[in-house]
């Protein structure tokens, strides 16, 4: 349930709850028009969590499920050749310049996890911001739209960064977006929590692998 696995309020599931009368916005989706979207689990992200390969084996179990029904597996990752003036005033000189070495022809993050098992049917893209559904930003939205996809299952890292801006994103163009609390890499808890609550609330559905499998 989701109150177990992500953390979410009490107080908040039950004003959901009241409010919309189920604890899922989506109790059921269509496998055959359902992607799931895997989000930056390349070589320069996440690998010194203790949670990846938990992460990396729930997302396999997730890509079978869905490839399995007629669904569609598709690997986002950032390579940043170039990046913006506005990312280096974030993120400083220094990282900038690591993101930019990473991003280059064969740079870690061109090259997803070896755990993860692509398969030769799946989409491989790229984005340009934190957003994989920003428009301008990144194909993914065609791609999905020209195979008929209406729900997306979002997964990968990190969590509050470009897996919320691509699942909010994704919900404002009308994606049914579910996601998925123990197939992501955090900051921290707390700030895990504080997504997963704000997206349960305002924009769609948050679950965990083996809740999600039990519907596909």
């Amino acid at each position: 349930m989701v109150q177990n696995d992500a953390l979410i309020p009490q107080a908040i599931i039950q004003k959901v709850l009241a409010r919309r009368g189920r604890l899922h916005a989506f109790p059921s989706i269509n496998v055959s028009k359902t992607a799931l979207v895997v989000i930056d689990l390349d070589m320069g992200t996440g690998r010194d969590k203790p949670t990846m390969q938990d992460v990396a084996d729930n997302v396999t179990l997730l890509a079978d499920a869905i490839r399995q029904k007629g669904g569609i597996v598709a690997w986002v990752t950032t390579p940043i050749q170039r990046a913006t003036d506005n990312f280096r005033a974030v993120f400083g000189d220094a990282a900038t310049d690591n993101y930019e070495r990473m991003g280059r022809d064969g740079g870690e993050a061109t090259k997803l996890w070896p755990e993860l098992r692509p398969h030769a049917q799946d989409i491989r893209t790229i984005k340009q911001g934190h957003s994989a559904f920003f428009p301008g930003k990144s194909p993914l939205p065609e791609l999905l739209q020209q195979r008929g996809i209406a729900s997306v299952i979002i997964v990968g890292a990190v969590t509050n960064v470009c897996c919320e801006a691509s699942a909010r994103d994704a919900a404002e163009l009308q994606y049914q977006v579910t996601m998925i609390s123990d197939a992501v890499i955090g900051q921290s808890p707390e700030l895990d929590q504080a997504t997963f609550t704000t997206f349960f609330r305002c924009y769609g559905d948050v679950r965990s692998t083996s809740d999600m499998l039990s519907i596909l």
